[in-house]
């Protein structure tokens, strides 16, 4: 059995460090741009051309790795944002569900998904450094990815029509049994006092349940891109990436994610052949499936489930916020009072 390990560049930890406080520094800024011009709430057009702009800082970013690391390292991080991409749309399904189980204003939206990127950014970034760490000390673990992955893939596929039931969710049932919970939205508050006790508000529970969901999506998706690459700066980066553009992601495709009718199919056929390449390399060697092979693989699968969902024949309009498996209804439900 051939080591699956290869060398990588060394990454100085200044780089970390000047990378780190650069997305902390965008974030801020779309933060405060957002809250100035529209309140937190974000059109369609806006959100396209938010998504276009981290796409492209993507890959200028993987032009920069090229010309002053290695062309593998670039072809590397474009393989492993593609990915991570390519499944972030998966958080886009459940962020609809949540968003309209709670009854989330629109407004409102922008402040949970902000406070979960955040709260993703700290949780993949330990995820990776504990998954490296292993790496090194393990090789085997890869083998355990691998599984994972194929697993996860199976599983995927066999419940692609499936949804989340949250109104049985035994996370919400626990929260709203131990937890002091207000009955409506309290502005965009989080926690409230009332005389000498804290309360939640059910944003602080829709912010909970999608961090819960980031969590299990990192499961899949991490060992994903360790297929692809052992550098953890390059795993940390490609995730970053991904993440920053899921906020402006959701946005542009919450009201027509329900057209991607075979997505769910692909990505589950994504993970199947990264978790394949992660044990042909680990048995044959480093190299036995080149990473440009991955990446074509990843766009072709990727790719080709957007075209074929557009190909389907068109079913009835279904409205932004409606719950897959509950009956189309001529107006929307009711939003909570807000105080």
């Amino acid at each position: 059995m051939s080591d699956p390990i290869v060398s990588v560049p060394e990454t100085p930890l200044w780089f970390w460090i000047a990378f780190t406080a650069a997305v902390l520094v965008i974030l801020a800024f779309d933060l405060g741009l957002t809250k100035r011009r529209n309140d937190g709430a974000i059109g369609v057009t806006e959100a396209c051309v938010r998504s276009a702009i981290y796409a492209t800082m993507a890959f200028v970013f993987a032009g920069g790795l090229y010309l002053f690391r290695d062309p593998n390292s670039a072809v590397s991080f474009v393989t492993g944002f593609l990915i991570e991409w390519s499944l972030s749309v998966d958080n886009v399904f459940v962020f609809v569900l949540v968003f309209a189980h709670f009854m989330v204003p629109k407004r409102l939206e922008y402040r949970v998904l902000f406070w979960g990127v955040l709260a993703a950014l700290v949780m993949r970034g330990t995820l990776i450094v504990a998954g490296a760490a292993l790496i090194e000390a393990f090789h085997w673990v890869l083998f355990v990815f691998a599984a994972i992955l194929i697993f996860s893939g199976v599983k995927m596929l066999i419940a692609a029509d499936a949804e989340p039931d949250l109104a049985r969710n035994p996370l919400l049932a626990f929260m709203r049994r131990w937890m002091r919970v207000t009955e409506d939205f309290e502005g965009s508050k989080f926690f409230v006092r009332r005389g000498r006790a804290m309360w939640v508000t059910p944003l602080f529970l829709a912010l909970v349940v999608v961090n819960v969901a980031d969590v299990v999506f990192a499961i899949d998706s991490i060992p994903a891109i360790f297929a692809v690459t052992s550098d953890p700066f390059i795993v940390y980066t490609a995730n970053v990436f991904a993440i920053l553009g899921l906020r402006s992601l959701y946005f542009a495709l919450a009201g027509i994610v329900h057209t991607f009718y075979y997505l769910k199919y692909g990505l589950s056929l994504v993970l199947i052949l990264i978790g394949g390449k992660m044990i042909a390399n680990g048995i044959f060697g480093a190299d036995a499936v080149p990473t440009e092979w991955a990446l074509l693989g990843t766009a072709a699968l990727v790719g080709g489930s957007i075209l074929l969902s557009f190909l389907r024949p068109a079913k009835e309009a279904r409205p932004h916020g409606w719950v897959p498996g509950t009956p189309l209804m001529e107006e929307p439900p009711p939003r909570r009072r807000e105080r």
